[in-house]
């Protein structure tokens, strides 16, 4: 379908035009599940734009994703291609957080949302279990035409400045059927009365949107109390995470569910849910026991035997009269998708390395996941809390309160004293306690929790609400359950921001801070430390001026990505640097270092290339020890391997030979040295990819030198896919 030349921003985030590009392809392909993911300019995140199929809830650990998460449709785009998961178990497999808090049975697809210039969102649909294993050719064309469709009205967009990209995400309600006859209507609904089982109906929220007479008798509970509530939030004894979790089973993966449930004072209540797009029915009926009487995936969606919830009516008579009901006089227990919350945020907070992603991880899934209108995320620093993230405040209101000392008469210090979290459940109730503190807009329920971690304060974390709130003993737990798992991936990061900083103080004063210039030739190195570790490793090079007219070239790469591998670097640099000055040949610079290195009895071994750049006779001399070979471009574009002999890596054996080899080296000509990282792929022969290497560097144009290192490492460039360090030495000969 097109769209008109002249949609304009407000268009394409309108009710109409966007929404009508999920409605679409969910129609062509038969998902049951659709969700619309969008990069917003300036920020390093995907945000849900839309939803539809489930709750505004479920959806809500997704609502913000960082762009390097490991999550298909982040994938999807990266890679600009298809991601297909065909069940549960492959799920689990190859996206353990996903599958955390999806613990079901579905099929999933990821696409990206991309034209012939960028990516500009993704894609995620969802099946149930009954769709085959793969997707067919048609299937695949509708996702194809949902992805270019969507980058086009995106495109319009951006065009015309600014565009307003949707702050939250919209529920998207499939096309409704036609009006019902209100005869037709009428006669359902006394079909419905006169059934002596109960019959209710939830919406995709999991809210009731009607129930019978039998079902009002069986809940003991009226219309009034119920109806636009959920169940499990009204009626304590059905208030157990299987219900809920029974709820969200089958919105997600269209599957009948059932569960069993005792009523006190003993009577077994049998819970049948038959989702469809619109919203569940719900068979309630009268059974003997706990004993599993569901069909499939619902038959083990129960509670056991022994489970025994407490009476809603604390010994009242049944009430069906419609009147509200009163409030329960026990706790709540936690709901499954406050658990699976919980589950999903320990998950995410685990793969957290330093403090900034911590702060991001808890500013962007803490509001969506657990329903507090602000945040405020403080640190302890020097006697002081200083604030690291927040959402839901202005920059200028936080700003104000930014420092505050740890020894202040205010919640959020005065918490992190105490070790103990404070909750305020009305405004009435924080300014007796405070009545200094400050006021925000209509904010009207305070949580203060302190960051403890190994018994030391580590900062602390301030929800706000808009509402007033009761704060329940379950949900006063579980906010103390999530403080806790914070302050832990807290502290974990700040030791790895502290061990980073180190090890990159140690990288930066072993390398070179800048490379000698000198006449006739320019130079451009590149270094990437490994993806994983402390980002510190033994990869080096240097530029050596030696004799007039001679500049000496070295790269090497030592055994290991750690301080240690990082420190040998030194010194083997350090004999290098000292032999060349000394006039001697690139093969003698290798035999004097690797004597050293034997004298020193590392424990690990070192690879180097040595080439001496003479401009005076025209010449490369060259000596390696066990280093890939370099590449050299001629003026004319053609690039050659240097084979050298190979020479034994370093630290092997005392009394070593290094042959040196020379080679003609003419104005323009463009010398290319490189550690194995930017050549070693799992599961890429490395001769294959040192051809590749050597094709970019011949269709290059060698004008601008660090536009061609830049190009020459950009396949590399993302930490996640890198193993290995990568160093790049590029030399040219002016013409």
């Amino acid at each position: 379908m097109g769209e008109p030349a002249g949609a304009d921003a407000e268009d394409v985030f309108g009710a109409g035009r966007w929404d009508a590009v999920l409605v679409d392809v969910m129609r062509d392909t038969g998902a049951s599940v659709g969700l619309v993911y969008l990069r917003v300019p300036g920020e390093d995140m995907l945000r849900l734009a839309l939803v539809s199929g489930v709750s505004r809830e479920i959806a809500a650990p997704w609502v913000r994703i960082p762009a390097d998460a490991p999550i298909p449709v982040v994938d999807a785009m990266r890679d600009r291609a298809l991601v297909w998961l065909g069940g549960q178990e492959e799920i689990a497999r190859r996206y353990p957080r996903l599958g955390i808090m999806l613990p079901y049975d579905f099929l999933l697809a990821a696409a990206p949302i991309a034209d012939d210039t960028a990516v500009w969102g993704g894609i995620v649909l969802l099946w149930p279990v009954w769709h085959p294993p793969h997707l067919d050719d048609r299937e695949r064309a509708a996702l194809d035409r949902c992805g270019r469709r969507a980058a086009r009205l995106l495109r319009r967009a951006a065009e015309r400045e600014p565009a307003s990209y949707p702050s939250e995400p919209r529920v998207v309600h499939p096309a409704r059927p036609p009006e019902t006859d209100p005869v037709l209507a009428r006669t359902a609904l006394h079909f419905a009365e006169r059934l002596p089982v109960g019959c209710c109906a939830l919406d995709l929220d999991g809210r009731l949107t009607f129930l019978n007479t039998a079902a009002a008798e069986l809940l003991q509970a009226g219309a009034a109390a119920l109806l636009g509530r959920r169940p499990w939030e009204v009626l304590i004894w059905l208030n157990e995470p299987v219900f809920e979790d029974c709820y969200r089973a089958a919105v997600v993966t269209r599957l009948p569910m059932s569960f069993t449930v005792m009523r006190r004072p003993a009577t077994w209540l049998l819970f049948e849910l038959y989702p469809d797009a619109t919203g569940i029915s719900v068979h309630v009926t009268r059974v003997a026991g706990p004993s599993a009487t569901g069909e499939g995936e619902g038959a083990g969606r129960e509670p056991g035997a022994g489970a025994a919830a407490p009476p809603a009516y604390s010994g009242a008579p049944p009430d069906i009269s419609g009147a509200p009901a009163p409030p329960p006089r026990h706790a709540e227990p936690v709901g499954a998708g406050a658990v699976y919350h919980l589950m999903h945020m320990a998950a995410a907070l685990a793969e957290a390395a330093g403090v900034h992603d911590v702060v991001e991880l808890v500013a962007d899934q803490i509001v969506p996941a657990f329903g507090p209108r602000g945040l405020v995320l403080m640190s302890a620093d020097e006697g002081r809390l200083r604030i690291i993230g927040h959402r839901g405040y202005s920059q200028e209101f936080v700003d104000r309160y930014d420092g505050t000392p740890l020894t202040a008469e205010v919640a959020d210090a005065q918490v992190l004293a105490t070790g103990v979290p404070v909750f305020f459940t009305s405004p009435e109730d924080l300014y007796r306690a405070h009545p200094h503190a400050p006021r925000y807009e209509d904010r009207s329920a305070w949580a203060f929790l302190p960051l403890i971690a190994s018994g030391r304060p580590v900062g602390s974390l301030i929800l706000s609400y808009e509402r007033p709130r009761s704060f329940p003993a379950a949900e006063r737990a579980l906010l103390t359950s999530l403080a806790g798992l914070i302050a832990q991936a807290l502290a974990r990061a700040r030791l790895y921001d502290a061990k980073h900083s180190l090890a990159r103080s140690l990288q930066t004063s072993l390398l070179p801070h800048g490379l000698v210039p000198f006449p006739g030739v320019e130079v451009a190195a590149r270094y990437l430390p490994a993806g994983h570790g402390m980002d510190v490793g033994g990869d080096f090079y240097d530029l050596i001026r030696a004799a007039p007219g001679t500049v000496i070239a070295v790269i090497g790469d030592v055994q290991g990505h750690d301080p240690n591998a990082a420190a040998l670097m030194g010194q083997v640099r350090t004999a290098v640097h000292a032999h060349a000055t000394a006039g001697a040949s690139p093969g003698d610079v290798l035999a004097r270092t690797n004597k050293l290195l034997n004298d020193l009895e590392p424990d690990r071994f070192t690879s180097c290339l040595i080439a001496e750049l003479d401009l005076v006779r025209h010449r490369l001399r060259l000596a390696t020890a066990g280093h890939p070979p370099p590449l050299l471009r001629g003026p004319d574009g053609r690039t050659r391997l240097l084979e050298t002999p190979p020479g034994l890596l370093l630290g092997i054996a005392p009394d070593v030979e290094y042959a040196t080899t020379e080679v003609p080296w003419e104005p323009g000509s463009v010398l290319a040295l490189y550690t194995d990282g930017l050549v070693e792929t799992p599961g890429v022969d490395i001769g294959t990819a040192t051809a590749e290497l050597s094709g970019r560097l011949a269709r290059s144009r060698p004008g601008d030198l660090d536009a061609l290192a830049d190009g020459l490492i950009r396949h590399v460039k993302n930490p996640d896919h890198r193993t290995d360090d990568v160093a790049l030495l590029l030399v040219r000969r002016e013409p």
